[in-house]
């Protein structure tokens, strides 16, 4: 049975992103715990709330180490949503300037407004354009609606990594991969059938 770790690291929204995995057929735990972290099979970084206070929260914890040894020595899958997306780049520009991960090339920057109608932030139903092919996006037909709050983007170095793009203040990354390292701005836990079948497609990656 996969273990799938949802990571806590004081980020909210964990409940409803647990309840999801559960619908999809995982059995989550949610822990900081690096004893946890080593029998992982899965591992998910949700996240509501700033750049800022994500990264202070994560350094605290002190588990960039143990979480860079299974990533990226063991390849276990891994999935940020949100703000655990935003926090993979190398740098976030919210109140500030701060380091992020740095496991995917890039910075996140705020939105600027296109025109009148625009407003930050952006939230509600958009849709999501795939760039690539990739089983995370299996069986889930490119265009779906998913569901976004947030008004920061992530602006990626190498388009390469780039899987996914939202029509809004012109056009934003919504998903990465980088290898096993996968990221959505949208949140799949609130994103009704599209965003389960995303979360059950992660779920099936060995």
């Amino acid at each position: 049975m996969n273990k799938v770790v949802v990571i806590d690291y004081g980020m909210g929204n964990t409940d409803s992103v647990l309840r999801a995995l559960e619908e999809c057929g995982g059995k989550p735990i949610l822990s900081n715990s690096k004893s946890d972290f080593e029998t992982a099979s899965h591992l998910i970084l949700p996240g509501v709330g700033s750049f800022q206070v994500g990264m202070k929260n994560f350094n605290n914890l002190g588990i960039k180490p143990i979480l860079e040894e299974q990533v990226f020595k063991h390849r276990i899958p891994f999935l940020g949503i949100c703000v655990g997306m935003q926090i993979l780049a190398d740098k976030g520009f919210e109140n500030g300037e701060y380091s992020g991960l740095g496991w995917i090339e890039g910075k996140v920057e705020k939105f600027e407004k296109k025109n009148n109608d625009q407003r930050i932030p952006h939230i509600g139903w958009n849709e999501v354009n795939f760039e690539k092919e990739t089983s995370i996006f299996a069986g889930v037909e490119s265009g779906k609606d998913f569901y976004f709050v947030h008004s920061y983007h992530f602006v990626c170095k190498n388009s390469t990594h780039i899987i996914g793009t939202t029509p809004y203040c012109g056009e934003f990354v919504s998903a990465v991969k980088k290898n096993n390292i996968y990221g959505v701005q949208f949140h799949p836990e609130k994103s009704q059938e599209p965003g389960f079948s995303l979360l059950k497609n992660f779920l099936s990656i060995a």
